[in-house]
């Protein structure tokens, strides 16, 4: 199972974590020195969800939470 969206295609990304020392010139420091850099994944926000498709088929699928907001698809509620 990827962490990707089954809609769009979005998915996990790479960016860097930066750790920093000091104090910042608006508090009377001298400024923010970056003291290292390590790479780091960001997640989409993805949630499954029981949906129905396009046939009128209802199957579970993994969406990121901007397309679901969009209404991108149809969600099934369980009937109580």
């Amino acid at each position: 199972m990827s962490r990707v969206c089954d809609i769009c295609g979005k998915g996990t990304t790479t960016g860097n974590a930066i750790e920093r020392r000091g104090l910042a010139k608006k508090k009377g420091g001298v400024g923010r020195k970056i003291t290292g850099k390590t790479r780091r994944t960001y997640l989409a926000n993805l949630q499954t969800i029981r949906a129905r498709l396009n046939g009128g088929t209802i199957k579970r699928i993994k969406i990121c939470t901007r397309c679901l907001k969009a209404g991108k698809v149809v969600k099934v509620v369980k009937a109580a």
